[in-house]
């Protein structure tokens, strides 16, 4: 019977630090460009979503 292959670990996402989403504050204004204390949450691009670093 062959022995079963270990998968190393992988690394959390650096931008979303794991979690799969990047939040970014939302800004108002055409010319002034205020920042809110809103913030935005959409889907990490560095990871496309995952978490896992894809380097």
């Amino acid at each position: 019977m062959a022995a079963k292959r270990k998968t190393a670990a992988k690394k959390p996402c650096g931008p979303c630090k794991g979690t799969g989403e990047a939040s970014v504050r939302v800004v108002v204004g055409a010319r002034r460009k205020r920042t809110t204390e809103h913030q935005q949450t959409g889907m990490c691009l560095n990871c496309l979503g995952t978490g896992e670093d894809p380097n």
